[in-house]
């Protein structure tokens, strides 16, 4: 891929989406507000939409009454939970392989008494909507399905990318050289994660304005419907911290203790066994 990088881009937030409802064109919708804006959309462009009304379309909404229940049928994994008065905070593992607050089950953005799951495949719905859009436009464009997460070891939220199409997220520039001519052997930039949060800066959480446009990266636009953001999702391998601290110290504890009695119960079970002692005859 070029390293040709853009010294300006632009983010343009998409006005007038209604609210959605399952079964609902995203493409249609996203188009008729870009014709609203008199906006056309060019080779390169991108569009990161917020998985909420992906979720909206996609029918994945519930009762609130049913947000426990949720929240673990979503759960693959528990990485950390924290009592407060209000509850317990669970962070979890989902199915799509995501870490998050809930399993990413939300009651922002949606109306009174219901709940929002994530989409099924994120990476199919933004591959769904890219050809969709593409079609009816006839640019080549790449979509981003962005979702908000935490961030270990820092405050507040930032965007992300859960759901990619004809879009790089990731950046990878191992084997190339810096401006010192130094070998870059670790450096992937999180393009998708970049983009995904940039935008959110336009979208917001409150503004009912759930998709942006960006325009100047066109490096990062191929062919290809084929680039999941799953991609992002660190191989557990390679994870340095798939627990939290509390968790992975009572684990650590557990199987320090299940070690220690097993090697103590072989110590006893070898000192319990008859000696054999061959007696020699004397002679005198």
């Amino acid at each position: 891929m070029s390293r040709r990088h853009a010294a300006e881009i632009r983010i343009i937030g998409i006005e007038g989406i209604p609210e959605v409802s399952p079964g609902d064109d995203l493409a249609q919708l996203i188009a008729s507000s870009l014709r609203a804006q008199e906006l056309t959309l060019e080779d390169g462009d991108i569009l990161v939409v917020t998985s909420k009304i992906v979720s909206k379309a996609e029918g994945r909404v519930i009762a609130a009454a049913d947000r426990e229940d949720a929240i673990t049928r979503e759960t693959v994994r528990l990485v950390a939970s924290r009592p407060h008065p209000g509850g317990v905070t669970r962070i979890v593992e989902n199915r799509q392989g995501l870490v998050q607050a809930a399993a990413g089950v939300d009651a922002s953005n949606t109306p009174d008494g219901t709940i929002l799951l994530l989409p099924e495949d994120p990476d199919a719905s933004a591959r769904a909507l890219c050809a969709a859009v593409r079609r009816a436009s006839g640019a080549r464009v790449g979509v981003l399905v962005s979702d908000t997460l935490g961030r270990a070891w820092r405050e507040g939220q930032i965007d992300a990318a859960i759901g990619a199409a004809g879009v790089l997220v990731i950046d990878d520039l191992r084997g190339s050289t810096d401006t010192f001519g130094q070998t870059l052997s670790v450096t992937q930039a999180a393009t998708g994660d970049e983009l995904a949060s940039a935008t959110d800066l336009v979208k917001g959480k409150a503004t009912g304005m759930p998709v942006a446009l960006v325009r100047g990266l066109e490096r990062l636009v191929v062919e290809t419907l084929d680039t999941p953001a799953r991609a992002l999702v660190r191989d557990p391998a390679n994870d340095m911290f798939r627990l939290g601290s509390d968790e992975a110290h009572a684990q650590g504890f557990t199987e320090g203790y299940s070690r220690g009695l097993a090697d103590a119960r072989r110590g006893h079970r070898a000192s319990a066994r008859p000696s054999r002692v061959r007696l020699r005859r004397r002679t005198r």
